[in-house]
């Protein structure tokens, strides 16, 4: 007879009863005492458990990467118990490594089409730093005249062909916040004030986005970077595709069909707004790392378009020659119909332009770039994407209180850190 092993009390599955012997029925009001305090714990947000010296700590910790010193922490901890943890946050981001480190890796990866943060300070991430420290609109950053360079003595001066003066005041190690200033763009690289649009047109944006191509990539990295869509979320089979250039063959491969319910669905939108750019390239120097923005300004003529517009928007014009031939620098938005509605444009503005200030404009006055940059910072400062209906609300929320700071991005990034504060 095989003998029957029974476990032992000690063996039994937690969360369950033992029954004593005897016994019918197992009592369960010490098990089910506990596994439902197990239930509330589960249920209960981090932060109302978690004392308001951790929570100061872990928002310090989020919003610069470095822990607070004890007076810090004893102020943090003081607005966090009053109910204020906004204000604790503030206090958290007067730490230089705010702008060192945590600003700085935000940006650095819309400055190149790798989409890393392991770049050296360029004149766009300092340009996104100087907007932050300053509480500027935010929606500027793509279409003001605007530029921040180092205002350290002992700097090489900023220059149009390389990056030696932000590497150098980088290396200077002196906090970026005391270290930028503010100047005007134009005063800098020689366009004319129309002509600037924020970082799109820094010496970094055109080295990685309007090097070499059709210059297409500066308008699909500006749409992944600042509105948190790629071309394939955007595109659009039903619009009209009078504006595709000549460079895209109607039939690749020999099959309509191709162009018509693939290419034609990311070109129909991005081929109209591109055309903003039709002025710019990049000039090499010795290099791709030297050289800089070149743009064509009033009464100049390209030798290859006998136009204004750059050499590079005829490339391949063979591939259809009935295509669009790019004649100036006329864009417009084909997205406010269809679909891409659903970015939220600005009623208030034209949907038209000429030239990248205008299109910047219409872009960051998007509600997509709104939530956009909100979203960049939730997860940056959460370490998580949202993740359930409590935390898209709060997204939601965030995003009204960051329109309503004027568009502050310094005031997202104290939500965010508020909001998770206790995980």
């Amino acid at each position: 007879m095989k003998q029957i092993l029974r476990p032992a009390p000690s063996d039994q599955v937690p969360g369950q009863c033992p029954r004593q012997p005897g016994q019918r029925q197992c009592s369960d009001r010490g098990g089910g005492l506990l596994a439902l305090m197990a239930m509330l714990v589960a249920l209960t947000p981090a932060y109302l458990y978690a004392g308001d010296r951790e929570q100061a700590a872990r928002m310090h910790n989020r919003l610069t990467g470095v822990p607070p010193t004890e007076a810090v922490l004893v102020q943090m901890s003081t607005e966090i118990a009053s109910g204020d943890p906004v204000a604790a946050a503030y206090i958290a981001m007067e730490d230089p490594a705010f702008y060192n480190v945590t600003v700085k890796n935000l940006a650095a990866p819309w400055t190149n089409e790798a989409m890393t943060p392991f770049v050296p300070l360029n004149d766009y991430t300092a340009t996104v730093i100087g907007l932050v420290r300053d509480d500027a609109d935010f929606r500027t950053a793509l279409y003001d005249d605007v530029l921040y360079v180092g205002d350290s003595s002992g700097l090489p001066a900023y220059s149009t062909d390389n990056n030696a003066h932000y590497e150098a005041l980088e290396t200077a190690g002196v906090p970026l916040a005391d270290a930028l200033r503010r100047v005007s763009q134009s005063s800098r690289n020689g366009l004319p004030p129309q002509a600037t649009a924020g970082v799109m047109t820094t010496r970094a944006a055109a080295r990685a986005f309007f090097i070499d191509g059709t210059n297409r990539a500066m308008f699909r990295f500006t749409l992944m970077n600042h509105l948190c869509n790629d071309l394939e979320q955007v595109a659009d089979v039903t619009l009209s595709v009078d504006r595709i250039r000549q460079d895209v063959s109607r039939s690749p491969g020999g099959d309509s069909r191709v162009f018509l319910n693939n290419c034609a669905g990311c070109h129909t939108g991005m081929d109209p707004m591109t055309q903003a750019f039709a002025y710019y390239d990049y000039e090499y120097g010795e290099n791709a790392e030297l050289g800089g923005l070149v743009y064509n300004t009033t009464g100049m003529t390209d030798p290859e378009t006998g136009t204004r517009v750059q050499g590079k928007y005829l490339i391949n014009a063979t591939n259809f020659e009935h295509g669009y031939i790019t004649r100036d620098d006329q864009w417009d938005n084909y997205w406010r119909s269809g679909d891409n509605r659903r970015l939220g444009w600005d009623d208030s503005l034209p949907g038209s332009g000429e030239g990248a200030k205008s299109l910047g404009r219409e872009l960051a006055h998007s509600e997509a770039f709104a939530e956009c940059k909100v979203r960049q910072v939730f997860e940056q400062v959460c370490l998580r994407e949202p993740r359930d209906a409590d935390d898209h609300n709060r997204l939601e929320t965030i995003v009204s209180q960051f329109r309503g700071s004027g568009y502050q991005l310094k005031r997202a990034y104290a939500e965010s850190a508020a909001w998770c504060r206790g995980e």
